[in-house]
């Protein structure tokens, strides 16, 4: 226990060694991250593409070897036809390569749509891990400030799922180009007179398309936002079911997540309209071609000018070549991955916490210095030009009123979030300067509302940098008070956390087992016994000082019991530190003592 001082009203230490201000330097800094992330839709479809380029490269070679088959076949017919007709020699020849062409046909499609399916697959699911990876490395709050939890669910999901098929898409629309080139090529040595029939026709085709790209890019950009608006409602429903069971606003709640329907019910048709006028465009188009290049073979079929073979493979061609309109399902494709890619970017583009590689020193008893830390949150400063220096092994307090930025001061503590201005050091280290493996192995953390992951109780106990041994975790398990109700679990620690009801208070303790089974040289609680009972609440506290590898402890905390207990409280008011000192000589403060009464929660700011 340090010795009891009196209170200190704090002012600004100097700082000669703090680095010096960067005013709005977030802001800055996060739009030069993002200029240098790679994030723009292009670039996104670019790196897919470059990852699946081998299997890529397999679906452009089996779909343009099948739309050289696809070229040549008519030819090879119209050959083998006049060959029938004429009764001349060669028929067996010829009709053995109109099949062997025939089933190449098939095969190199079948190939190209199992290629092409595996394709989409792996670039779907590398997108998926990119997101994930990327939303992972962020500061916790750095994604949430921004998208909502569906939006981020609709993005890494729904949206990956289209920009991966892109590769896949791009490869077969090249192939589909080159079909209808190809067979304008080959009707133009059928004969030019057909030729010029047919593009005659074209320039409406291609106005066709490009009047489809255009109308169709907007309404899939704006399809795509309701869809992740409607997730996003959903999402939060689904979190609060029990309070909207209770409230009886079902039905309120279900007009809420449905009221943006409407919206997405008119960009799907406004989609479904672009691309319908295309088809129908297209629908009216592409046979009318077909008829004129047909009429007029007939013409020259009948002057002698074409066989019947050669006008068989001319029309043949006129259909190859107007299945230019077939690239309108190619490009609505294009244009989906491309709305979805650019979703993906926005959340690419958010700059990830960097880190340093120095290593915490190995004598270092958990020494935590804040110098000049300021945080703002929606352009808000939460926390003010906070100094706070917390001597190695001392168990610290920190209390306010509710909004004063308690959870806050523990999120920079830890470094679960950057300052926007000062410092943050660890035995002397700077964190955004410190080893970030070990790191998270020297600073634990537990909070009000722990979520719990593995399969198992004691797996999520186990949960965290490096998997705690069976015997640690039946250790702080006891050091949290959870071990008696663990036992009576259908299969004690290995009952599934599915088949384990657990209440606020359980839930609770099993978060501070974790932290104490992980327990560093700094273990931060972040207002993690708000739910136990006072009895269960004081054995956790002595287990903290007793039982729990020795270290420095941040106590972020309502209960006048814990800040009692403590070595030395921070009294935190309105974003700054009011004062630093034992509890019972900040007990003689009445505005200290009005901490712990209840009072409403202090105006502009969110604890």
């Amino acid at each position: 226990m340090l010795p009891r001082t009196s209170p200190t009203r704090t002012s600004p230490a100097p700082r000669p060694s703090s680095p010096a201000r960067r005013p709005a330097a977030g802001q800055r800094q996060d739009c030069d991250a993002g200029q240098r992330t790679d994030s723009g839709a292009g670039s996104v479809l670019t790196a897919a593409l470059r990852h699946s380029r081998v299997r890529t490269a397999a679906v452009c070679l089996f779909g343009t070897a099948s739309a050289a088959t696809a070229v040549a076949l008519p030819a090879v017919l119209g050959h083998t036809l006049d060959l029938v007709l004429g009764f001349a020699p060669g028929v067996g020849t010829a009709l053995a390569l109109s099949a062997v062409l025939l089933v190449a046909e098939v095969v190199l499609d079948a190939l190209v749509a199992l290629t092409g399916g595996a394709t989409t697959a792996r670039s779907t699911a590398w997108l998926r891990r990119r997101g994930i990876d990327h939303l992972l490395s962020l500061a916790p709050h750095r994604a949430t400030d921004r998208f909502t939890a569906g939006d981020l669910v609709n993005r890494l999901t729904g949206n990956a799922a289209e920009a991966g098929s892109a590769p896949t898409t791009a490869a077969a629309g090249l192939a589909a180009l080159l079909t209808p080139a190809g067979a304008l090529v080959a009707l133009a040595v059928t004969d030019i007179w057909l030729t010029a029939v047919f593009l005659a026709g074209l320039p409406l085709l291609t106005l066709l398309l490009r009047t489809f790209a255009r109308g169709s890019s907007d309404s899939v950009r704006r399809y795509q936002r309701v869809q992740a608006e409607i997730a996003s409602r959903l999402v939060e429903a689904l979190g609060g079911a029990r309070t909207i069971a209770a409230a009886g606003t079902a039905g309120r709640e279900r007009a809420r997540i449905l009221a943006p329907l409407p919206e997405l019910g008119a960009q799907g048709r406004l989609m479904w309209q672009v691309y319908g006028r295309a088809v129908v465009g297209s629908s009216i188009l592409v046979p009318m071609l077909t008829t004129a290049v047909l009429a007029v073979g007939g013409l020259r079929l009948a002057h002698g000018a074409l066989t019947v073979g050669g006008l068989l493979a001319a029309s043949r061609y006129a259909s190859l070549t107007s299945g230019l309109g077939g690239v309108i399902g190619q490009l609505n494709a294009l244009v989906r991955s491309r709305a979805a890619a650019r979703r993906i970017g926005d959340l690419l583009a958010l700059p990830p916490a960097g880190h340093g590689s120095r290593l915490l020193p190995a004598d270092g008893r958990g020494r935590l210095e804040l110098r000049g830390v300021t945080v703002a949150r929606d352009g808000v400063p939460v926390l003010r030009e906070v100094d706070l220096l917390v001597p190695g092994g001392t168990t610290m307090a920190v209390v306010g009123h509710s909004g004063s930025g308690k959870s806050l001061l523990a999120a920079v503590a830890g470094r679960l979030t950057d300052p926007d201005d000062g410092t943050v050091l660890l035995d002397g280290v700077p964190l955004d300067q410190a080893d970030p493996v070990q790191l998270r192995r020297e600073v634990g953390y537990a909070f009000e509302r722990p979520a719990l992951f593995g399969d198992t109780v004691g797996a999520a106990i186990a949960f965290g940098p490096e998997a705690a041994p069976a015997h640690g975790v039946e250790a702080a398990a006891r050091a949290a008070g959870a071990d008696p109700f663990v036992r009576l679990l259908p299969r004690g620690y290995a009952t599934p956390l599915a088949d384990s009801p657990l209440s606020g208070g359980e839930l609770q303790r099993l978060g501070v087992a974790r932290a104490f089974a992980h327990a560093g040289r700094l273990l931060i609680l972040d207002d993690a016994t708000a739910s136990l009972d006072t009895v269960t609440e004081h054995h956790v506290s002595r287990a903290l000082l007793e039982d729990v590898r020795p270290g420095t402890r941040l106590l972020i905390t309502h209960r006048l019991s814990s800040a009692a207990r403590a070595d030395l409280v921070a009294w935190l008011e309105h974003g700054r530190i009011r004062a630093v000192a034992p509890h019972d000589q900040l007990w003689q403060d009445a505005d200290y003592r009005a901490v712990f009464a209840p009072t409403a929660p202090a105006p502009g700011v969110a604890s």
